[in-house]
């Protein structure tokens, strides 16, 4: 904010040529955006990129044909297509969810093959465009809340699958709403000094090094389940951190009573706040069947696990099982010690709300309730966000056929417990049985309310 001094008479013309200054400023900062908003409206990427064998998109036979759709189908749930393109309420894959982001409202797409509303009037190579290189058929820049980031490494016979089966689903007219962004972001144009900056465009190459499982794994990981939009953090323009890559990140999604709240997704790195005390079986059991000994599945990642990981072959689990235990740590420091009075509230709190199912000892019980102590990733989590989200409004379980094995759900806090309290119990459990999460504070849960 602008401090606004006192201006005395004989200060006037000082003022007057201060206030002319900060005039000419601002008009030069406009000038620049919009020379920037001129200037990138022309770098439209209408090139057709590099050459494609057009013959991918058009199989000979007919049992080639229904290969390919069934292929892409397969591909489609690998990809959690379905969880991003179809609403709640919504017909299968057209369109039409909303994503809030830092820069505004960014709306799913229709992807049935209708003709006016969705992807019925694109070729085949329109759609390897969207996906490789984050264009509309016209020549617009996508924006990247559709993660082309990750899709660009997909082979050019899995697109042609993928886009095999989207042709085949029933077309569907639904026109989305229109997106909702802020200047300058509404302007597609300057998505092209972001891809200069941010985007590398490219099929996935595989590492000789590696067995043909780890690099099934990574382009499972890193290209169709684009799992890093999610476990990356990102920087101020929204793109991935290639520092930081699977350490952790945070995204706006629904808490189980429906409102709009930040999440944090967990680390999947080997570090010790990350997948290093899951076992291998532990982290192909979470994907094939949403639970292990340590933890069962909760909040965003129900649709993950229901309408993608689920679905994939076993080999293909333990590939990706493979993969991400390979990968290298990304250690978070430490959270901030709690003093004593913070940490005997919290005990407190915990021993009269949560003690009974999580057990004294932090380690649960199959029966009763998750495990707290060390291998909770949720726990861990250098932003507390998800943790608060369980407190606060519980944790929304998978419906069938995922049915919880706990015998009792856990309650709601949100009416129970006070700010303080709801902290400090945090603050208790992340702090004690090994954890190291540390310190969560009064603001940090007011946020989540």
């Amino acid at each position: 904010m602008l401090a606004v001094p006192f201006v005395r008479p004989s200060e006037n013309m000082v003022s007057t040529q201060q206030g002319f200054a900060r005039s000419r400023s601002l008009l030069l900062v406009a000038a620049v955006i919009f020379f920037i908003v001129a200037v990138a409206a022309f770098l439209r990427a209408d090139d057709a990129g590099p050459d494609v064998d057009e013959e991918i998109f058009n199989p000979g036979s007919s049992a080639d044909r229904e290969a390919q759709v069934e292929r892409g189908k397969y591909l489609a749930l690998a990809g959690n297509c379905a969880s991003c393109h179809t609403t709640g309420s919504g017909e299968f894959m057209a369109g039409g969810l909303a994503f809030d982001t830092p820069f505004g409202t960014v709306y799913s797409t229709n992807i049935t093959p209708d003709a006016e509303t969705g992807i019925g009037t694109w070729t085949g190579r329109q759609f390897l465009d969207s996906m490789r290189r984050g264009v509309r058929p016209n020549g617009e820049h996508l924006y990247p809340v559709f993660p082309y980031t990750a899709f660009t490494k997909v082979t050019d016979e899995d697109i042609a699958a993928l886009f095999a089966y989207f042709k085949s689903i029933p077309a569907i007219r639904m026109t989305v709403p229109d997106n909702d962004l802020a200047f300058p972001f509404s302007q597609r144009g300057l998505m092209s000094i972001w891809k200069a900056m941010f985007f590398d465009a490219g099929v996935y190459q595989p590492d000789d090094s590696e067995s043909p499982e780890w690099n099934r794994g990574a382009y499972l990981v890193e290209a169709l389940a684009h799992c890093s939009a999610c476990h990356s953090p990102r920087n101020l323009l929204g793109a991935e951190d290639a520092d930081r890559h699977m350490a952790g990140g945070v995204y706006a999604d629904r808490v189980r009573t429906g409102e709009l709240r930040p999440w944090s997704a967990p680390n999947l790195t080997s570090a010790s706040t990350g997948l290093h005390l899951w076992s291998h079986e532990n982290v192909s059991a979470y994907l094939k069947t949403g639970q292990n000994e340590y933890v069962e599945t909760f909040g965003p990642m129900n649709e993950v696990i229901l309408n993608s990981t689920r679905h994939l072959r076993g080999d293909d689990v333990e590939a990706m099982a493979t993969y991400l235990k390979s990968l290298p740590p990304q250690e978070v420091r430490p959270g901030q010690t709690a003093d004593n009075s913070v940490l005997g509230m919290g005990r407190t709190v915990y021993n009269l709300h949560c003690g009974t199912c999580h057990l004294p000892t932090g380690l649960g019980d199959v029966e009763s309730a998750p495990r707290l102590a060390r291998a909770s990733l949720v726990v861990q989590e250098s932003n507390p966000a998800s943790m608060i989200n369980v407190i606060l409004y519980g944790p929304e379980l998978p419906q069938p056929p995922f049915p919880t094995r706990r015998r009792k759900p856990m309650e709601e806090f949100q009416y129970l417990l006070t700010d303080a309290e709801v902290a400090a119990v945090a603050t208790y459990i992340r702090s004690n049985w090994g954890n190291t999460g540390g310190r969560v504070t009064e603001k940090q849960v007011a946020a989540q309310r």
